[in-house]
């Protein structure tokens, strides 16, 4: 708990009004987006400045006080659950747009900046900003940057990791560091930028950063390829990418995820049709674009897809990606815990790794939905479950357990976008080996020698013993 003098310095710093420790502040920063995971704080600050947030970093240091990062809690690893108490330091109140600067190419903005917010500001500018995680709509940059979000379109455009170019992150001792900036390319010395994205809050606070943008392509067609048999659906996906096409987005939806978001979007959606593909290409030449469409719509065909139909208007194609977009609030809707995952393969083995979910959820009697940016190989295996059947959620854990052994054996990864944070902790080693481990333990200690930022995330205390399955 937090001492009475530890109040009066934060209340100090912040001012009266940004430092909470009350119940209800506390609860309401105990969880995020996780199920079935909740710890409460000793207290919630909200620093309006980077020298706010150097002063409160460097009094938690001097205490060893836990400082968690969080902008809209949107996390789904548990990353910014206080497991270990101590303080929510919330980003909200930072949230200006800096700059935009068109002679560059860049905008530069604080980290509790809303992700749809800043889209709406680059594209009214004719620019674009391609990371765009599906809980943009609620989520901040700063938790994109923590995260390395991925979204729809990072088959063609990648992601987060791919567009910061500059940062400013406060460290555990209240120093202020700057890396990067608005130049495309920067060789001195080790990349500290690439490394805070995607380091989970577990090294600095970032205060600012700078992201690189893209003109904005000028024509855009949306289609829907529809399927009878789901493995000829995953097919496609290797076969499309195995073509050298590279559409902006190739979405994977089965027919219980399809059920679930049409009954709540009411757009039309395929009911009897197994799967579904979602593709949309872009670009600046008409003709390229419909060159690609046909070729992928062939393609669809010769793998089967029972019916391919483009969208008819920028309307109708904008309620298909929004539909998709709201593939997980709609799945909630099923069950009263709904658990979504992120396994990743290389996108050649998405109908194997399909397969395997599958036979998994079959055998552990579970109820798993699959959609995801099948695109780049990152599925969103997703349970509807019920926590208090502690029976049911334990099969669901080891339904899980074996699909991230799938996807390592497959040659992929725990997760491609979600974070390892608390609930892939004991998982990690099995992807980075206890060397890989080794590393970002000495990494970790550089930055945060006393271990306040955000204990517990990443590293587990103990690894889960890896059994390799046969089929």
């Amino acid at each position: 708990m937090l001492d009475d003098n530890i109040r009066r310095e934060l209340r100090g710093i912040v001012g009266e009004a940004h430092f909470k420790d009350d119940m209800e502040a506390r609860v309401t920063h105990s969880y995020d987006a996780t199920p079935m995971l909740q710890t409460l704080p000793d207290g919630v600050v909200y620093p309006g400045s980077k020298e706010e947030v150097a002063a409160v970093l460097k009094l938690a240091n001097a205490n060893r006080i836990p400082i968690v990062g969080r902008g809209a809690g949107s996390n789904l690893c548990g990353g910014t659950v206080p497991l270990e108490g101590g303080l929510v330091m919330v980003m909200n109140r930072m949230n200006r747009l800096l700059e935009i600067d068109t002679d560059n190419l860049t905008a530069t903005f604080q980290p509790g900046l809303n992700t749809k917010e800043f889209h709406l500001a680059v594209e009214r500018l004719g620019l674009f900003y391609p990371p765009d995680p599906s809980s943009m709509v609620i989520s901040t940059l700063g938790g994109n940057i923590m995260e390395c979000a991925g979204g729809l379109r990072g088959l063609k455009y990648g992601t987060t990791k791919d567009y910061v170019i500059g940062l400013e992150f406060v460290l555990p001792n209240g120093d202020i560091v700057r890396t990067g900036g608005k130049l495309y390319k920067d060789v001195a010395g080790y990349d500290l930028t690439k490394l805070l994205v995607g380091s989970e809050g577990t090294l600095a606070i970032i205060t600012e950063a700078t992201v690189k943008l893209l003109p904005a392509p000028t024509h855009k067609k949306t289609m829907l390829a529809m399927y009878r048999d789901i493995e000829a659906a995953a097919r496609t996906v290797s076969s499309i990418v195995g073509s050298r096409i590279i559409p902006a987005t190739l979405e994977f939806i089965d027919n219980p995820t399809l059920r679930v978001v049409e009954e709540f979007n009411k757009i039309g959606l395929p009911l009897d049709m197994e799967a579904v593909l979602l593709i949309e290409q872009d670009g600046f030449d008409e003709a390229s674009i419909d060159a690609d469409i046909e070729a992928i719509r062939r393609i669809c065909l010769e793998e089967n897809a029972a019916e391919v139909k483009l969208a008819g208007s920028a309307e109708e194609a904008e309620g298909l990606m929004k539909a998709r977009r709201s593939a997980l609030s709609t799945l909630a809707r099923i069950s009263p815990t709904t658990i979504l995952e992120d396994a990743t393969v290389p996108r050649s083995k998405i109908a194997e790794m399909v397969q395997e979910i599958n036979r998994i959820a079959l055998k552990y009697g579970v109820h798993i939905c699959t959609f995801g940016h099948a695109g780049d190989g990152n599925l969103h295996p997703t349970c509807t479950t019920d926590a208090r059947n502690p029976e049911e959620i334990h099969r669901v854990e080891q339904a899980f357990e074996e699909i991230f052994e799938a996807a390592i054996r497959l040659g992929g990864t725990i997760t491609g976008e979600h974070g390892v944070g608390s609930v892939k902790s004991p998982f990690l080693e099995w992807k980075v080996g206890a060397e890989g481990i080794a590393i970002m333990k000495a990494v970790k200690q550089a930055f945060d020698p006393n271990n306040i930022m955000n204990p517990g995330k990443i590293f587990a205390k103990e690894s889960r013993k890896r059994v390799v399955l046969q089929r």
